[in-house]
């Protein structure tokens, strides 16, 4: 079976910190797939989802998912909790909260992201 090669530029990425997170696995080569599942985290009395998280990227060779965050600690404290609860329903589901200054920092040690594109 073939693997499909993930073009960075044709993926519209939620937030310049993933674009450039993207960058960073693209030039060490590993494997990413961009949201590709949707796990439900809370359903309401109907058994319709309530409430879900999407996690931002998916490394199927180290079966791991990453979520970048921004900066903004009203969102952060949301994911920590979105993550906590993944993590008590899946537990066998690996997930790894990576924050923005850390995949900006990255990106600056390595040269890699672009100096025309802010960091949101």
């Amino acid at each position: 079976m073939r693997r499909r090669k993930v073009r960075r530029d044709a993926v519209v990425f939620a937030h310049d910190s993933e674009r450039h997170f993207a960058g960073l696995l693209d030039f060490y080569g590993v494997r990413w797939e961009y949201e590709p599942v949707q796990f439900v985290l809370e359903w309401d009395d109907n058994g319709c989802p309530k409430s879900a998280f999407r996690p931002d990227f998916y490394l199927p060779d180290h079966a791991c998912f990453i979520e970048v965050t921004t900066l903004n600690q009203r969102l952060v404290t949301r994911k920590n909790a979105k993550v906590r609860r993944l993590k008590e329903l899946h537990p066998e589901i690996e997930v790894k909260l990576l924050y923005q200054r850390d995949v900006l920092a990255l990106t600056a040690k390595y040269g890699l992201a672009s100096s025309s594109s802010p960091a949101a």
